[in-house]
């Protein structure tokens, strides 16, 4: 029996997994701050699912599943000293860092998990399913709805209140830099391409490790140790 098999679906068991890390981790590690957004947003995800607000909950859980899966993958490969994804190094190399404030650790791990996980993530789904990309949109946009209360709940639960976030502080310039919206947009059109590459094997791989560095790139700007 896989670590899956044992729950009543494949989201209970991702959800059991993140919540077994959030027990496990110290507070103010930075994958355990990504770790606690990202397990309020698949529990959303979950009950979404439940309640039927998906058309095609087979996609929608597949979708959701590849997703989970590649973050709990490369935070297992740290813990085993394997090498991660370079799109994950960053969070995984800074997370104690003293001079890393919560938000930066959640937003680079949003910026890891969606600049690059969810294109895989699709890909991955449309292979289970055999199915098209245009065929998972809607659960994609669905799922990337629900992304968006993450960025929210990151703002609301990790952001200094107005008092002291001045438009001089580097963490100000930081929450500009980045946009969920075009991270979502810039994601679908990676993940139609790379299953347009599937016949192309070394050219997907490329695209994919250009996709990763990048990401990863932009992870570690994200995550400039700021002065108090």
């Amino acid at each position: 029996m896989t670590q899956l098999e044992q729950f009543a679906t494949p989201v209970d068991g991702v959800v059991a997994r993140m919540r077994a890390l959030d027990a496990a981790l110290p507070a103010r590690d930075g994958v355990a701050v990504f770790n606690r957004v990202y397990l309020a947003v698949t529990e959303a995800v979950d009950r979404h699912i439940d309640s039927g607000r998906f058309a095609d909950a087979r996609a929608a859980i597949t979708l959701d599943v590849r997703f989970a899966e590649r973050y709990l993958a490369a935070v297992d490969a740290a813990a085993q000293g394997r090498r991660p994804p370079a799109c994950w190094r960053p969070l995984l190399q800074f997370r104690r860092h003293p001079g890393v404030r919560p938000l930066q650790f959640a937003l680079a791990g949003i910026n890891a998990h969606i600049g690059h996980d969810l294109a895989l993530a699709v890909v991955d789904a449309c292979r289970t399913l055999d199915c098209e990309p245009a065929e998972l949109e809607d659960e994609f946009d669905r799922v990337g709805d629900l992304l968006v209360t993450l960025e929210e709940r990151v703002r609301e639960d990790l952001m200094p209140g107005p008092d002291l976030l001045q438009i001089a502080d580097p963490l100000t310039h930081l929450l500009g830099s980045w946009s969920l919206d075009r991270a979502r947009d810039a994601t679908w059109a990676a993940a139609r391409a790379l299953w347009a590459l599937r016949r192309l094997p070394e050219v997907a791989e490329e695209f994919t490790d250009r996709l990763d560095a990048a990401v990863g790139f932009a992870g570690r700007m994200m995550l400039t140790p700021l002065p108090d």
